[in-house]
């Protein structure tokens, strides 16, 4: 099933599912919890990012090939951090380039999302997937400066600006995509392809990275997990290349969508 989050007339945030033809129809209950869908047709003011995270984990170099291009040994744990939900940005909403706390670097990553539906603690590998609620795309968008030179050695910083975290276009439910380290996974720069890699290549697959994170740690229910880029990122360019006012990025992924989103300045 492919799920949307939605602004209704009344300025609500809801769930529909989105059929084949385009149209949607509402849900009823809580994703995390118990739900069904209606006969009834919505029609959405907007649509908004699948979830609302309680927290947003993320890995970094977590592809062979991204490791490759970026001169690092393979690590022997996942690399975790953390980005502020408050990044979080809305399909086809602009990624805002920071001017107070200027920067120039800022650069893209799609990456496959995973939400976690229900909580988990400790989890063996061999369960893991069974406490997904679902997938969708990400773009992991990072402020290479901040996060790299300017951070105090943390890459928070670099990685939670406001809009830092696009989402969307749709969650698709686990039961729609058994095998999450198989799927084709791309980004379109202004119409050029830049990132375009299989998730079969992440050094840590996702039912390993839930384990992991699971471990003496719980992940509540609306925990997103981005599982880290390929090879292709802005700054392992030659030259580099950096996001730009006016810049269109797509990340797309087999069987979710395309998420857009516009680069404006602040």
């Amino acid at each position: 099933m492919k799920i949307i989050r939605y602004e209704n007339t009344i300025g609500g945030a809801a769930w529909a599912e989105l059929l084949d033809d385009g149209s949607t129809r509402e849900i009823e209950g809580d994703l995390f919890g118990e739900f069904k869908v209606t006969d009834r047709v919505v029609e959405p003011v907007r649509v908004l990012a699948p979830v609302a995270p309680r927290s947003i984990l993320a890995v970094g170099l977590n592809y062979r090939a991204h490791a490759e291009e970026s001169g690092k040994t393979l690590p022997d744990y996942p690399m975790i951090f953390m980005k502020l939900p408050g990044a979080v940005q809305h399909p086809g909403e602009p990624i805002v380039l920071p001017r107070v706390l200027k920067s120039e670097k800022v650069d893209y990553e799609c990456e496959l999302a995973v939400i976690i539906g229900k909580r988990c603690k400790n989890v063996r590998r061999a369960e893991a997937l069974d406490y997904v609620l679902g997938y969708t795309c990400a773009n992991d968008v990072s402020a290479r400066d901040w996060q790299l030179k300017k951070g105090g050695g943390q890459w928070c910083r670099g990685k939670s600006f406001d809009t830092f975290a696009p989402l969307g276009p749709c969650l698709v439910t686990a039961d729609e995509i058994p095998n999450p380290n198989d799927l084709r996974i791309r980004t379109v720069l202004n119409g050029d392809t830049v990132q375009d890699w299989n998730t079969r290549d992440m050094i840590f697959d996702v039912p390993s990275l839930i384990a992991f994170l699971s471990e003496g740690t719980t992940l509540q229910p609306g925990t997103v997990i981005m599982t880290g880029t390929p090879q292709g990122v802005g700054m392992a360019r030659k030259p580099p290349v950096w996001l730009k006012a006016g810049d269109s990025v797509t990340v797309i992924i087999e069987n979710i969508g395309a998420l857009t989103n516009p680069v404006i300045e602040e």
